[in-house]
């Protein structure tokens, strides 16, 4: 493949620089579930972690290329700094897959040289150049990064990537690190690289970005039409800081503006053919799936995926909008799997029903993941009359994509009102099998639910955010709870839906402090790499 190429390649970075988000941190299992859809979204190269960071990183590295890097399935990659011991790592740990790559980096910037690598020029040429080579000698498939490289020398930044090449990359990838560039800038590095780089033509370019002032999409489509064939993205633009570009509207720009960009990839201005490979209708669902899983809620104005993306509220707007959908809209909410449908389904449903929609919706469960949903499905049935999809989503997210059942909840009871002190008793089911009961009074009901918890789990913990949405519309809806609670200086997330919004604020609060008893029973302290990322 070579820098020619008339489509975009997607690499996706939610689980590596995504998952670097302050409070993202996810286990294996979650990881792989992630994983296992990314590849249905269709992405080229799912970057699965540092392999190098620690066990756990190496462990998940490994699951996902063994699962999802099938001779089908995405290419996976593992980070890797320019150190031996990087490599070797990310080269074990990716021996499962079927096609596989290593991603190494290196600063080139004269202030990351200066004040973090504390390295010359010179020394930067070389590392980079025998890293690379390195690296090709585990596999064909190398990708190599120039940390900062958009405030890095030119002419350096030139001399590097010609190395990096000729010592083996077949991908070198150009990134914002610290989200300092405007599109025309970012798009003049690249049109430079192309420019001023001999063998750029047997490497594809590809683009990083943060978006610490708000144009990481703009600069990454800028760069394609300067010449980039690859995009790194994550789900939601989850990542550090402000975040990274988002794959869901680098996706939708490029598929809703075919026409503008088609000449820029050497296609005829009317070609209707997709610029990538993703399946655009599992956009939501995958952006579902990682905002559930992280806890970090899409905010409603998000563009793509953002709960009113595709809501209008202005009475002109409405009109139109019942007129013709093209007034106001420049793609239609189904295109990106959503859908305002309410099924059939109902508590005298069965289970193939239940199954053949949830398939429909885009879930593969095995028979113990279909039983447990389908027991959930039967218990919001009762208190329910109708049950849209998103009811359905939230149903098996809710009971399949769970932290370890640890401490489970038996029973919440509240005592409230206008002139009572908000009372909670919660019976919890502990990890030996023994049923707890306690007590506690707080400022509201969820808060005193939440130290009668405490009291239970007896394990020192802060919470730091409590979210509540509405999954449908309706007094009846189902509601969706998010909590984040620290402990020293980790962040721990939980998720839980319910129709009783108290329950699921003692189920999601549960959900979070078994990740924490989860972590502390393991008494890991895996070795901390140094804070070189991408």
């Amino acid at each position: 493949m070579t820098n020619k190429t008339d489509r975009i390649i997607i690499f996706d970075t939610t689980l590596r620089d995504g998952e670097q988000c302050p409070g993202a941190t996810l286990n294996i299992d979650e990881k792989l579930v992630i994983a296992k859809q990314l590849a249905r979204l269709g992405v080229d190269i799912i970057e699965a972690g540092f392999a190098f960071a620690s066990p756990g990183d190496f462990e998940a590295v490994s699951k996902i290329a063994k699962i999802v890097g099938t001779e089908n399935g995405p290419v996976i990659c593992s980070l890797a700094r320019a150190i031996k011991a990087d490599i070797e790592a990310a080269a074990e740990a990716l021996k499962p897959a079927v096609n596989a790559r290593i991603h190494t980096f290196i600063s080139t910037s004269d202030i990351h040289l200066e004040y973090q690598l504390r390295k010359s020029r010179a020394e930067v040429l070389a590392i980079a150049e025998e890293m690379v080579a390195y690296a090709k000698s585990f596999m064909t498939d190398v990708e190599f990064s120039p940390m900062d490289a958009a405030r890095s020398d030119p002419e350096f930044l030139y001399q590097v990537l010609e190395r990096a090449i000729a010592a083996g990359a077949t991908t070198v990838n150009i990134p914002d690190t610290v989200g300092y560039t405007t599109p025309s800038e970012f798009g003049a590095i690249i049109k430079g690289i192309i420019e001023n780089v001999p063998n750029i033509d047997q490497a594809i370019i590809s683009v990083h970005g943060h978006n610490d002032l708000g144009l990481a999409v703009a600069n990454f489509l800028e760069a394609v039409k300067n010449g980039a064939r690859q995009l790194e993205c994550t789900i939601n633009g989850i990542g550090e800081r402000a975040g990274n570009a988002s794959l869901e509207e680098l996706v939708m720009a490029l598929h809703v503006r075919r026409q503008y960009f088609n000449p820029y990839l050497g296609r005829p201005e009317e070609s209707q053919e997709p610029l990538t490979n993703i399946d655009t209708r599992q956009i939501y669902k995958t952006s579902r799936l990682v905002s559930n899983l992280t806890g970090m809620l899409v905010q409603p104005n998000k563009a793509i995926v953002g709960a009113n993306a595709f809501a209008h509220e202005s009475g002109i707007h409405q009109d139109g909008v019942l007129k013709n959908k093209l007034t106001y809209e420049i793609m239609d909410a189904q295109l990106i799997g959503l859908t305002d449908n309410q099924i059939v389904l109902g508590k005298h449903s069965g289970r193939n029903a239940f199954r053949t929609r949830l398939k429909e919706l885009g879930f593969e469960l095995s028979d113990t993941e279909l039983n447990k949903a389908f027991v959930r499905f039967k218990e919001v049935a009762d208190k329910k009359k109708d049950i849209s999809d998103w009811d359905l989503e939230a149903i098996v997210n809710d009971e399949i994509q769970q932290a370890p059942d640890l401490f489970r909840v038996e029973l919440v009871q509240v005592s409230c009102g206008s002139n009572a002190r908000p009372t909670a008793t919660v019976t919890l089911r502990t990890p030996d099998g023994e049923e707890l009961t306690d007590a506690a009074i707080g400022t509201g009901p969820v808060d005193a639910v939440y130290k009668a918890i405490n009291r239970v789990v007896n394990v020192p913990n802060e919470l730091i955010e409590f979210s509540v949405q509405s999954v449908t519309g309706g007094i009846d809806a189902i509601g969706e709870v998010t909590i984040r609670l620290r402990y020293e200086s980790k962040v721990f997330s939980g998720h839980a839906a319910n129709t009783d919004i108290i329950v699921a604020s003692a189920q999601a609060y549960v959900n979070a402090l078994n990740r924490l008893y989860s972590a502390l029973q393991r008494q890991e302290k895996p070795e901390e790499v140094s804070a070189q990322k991408v």
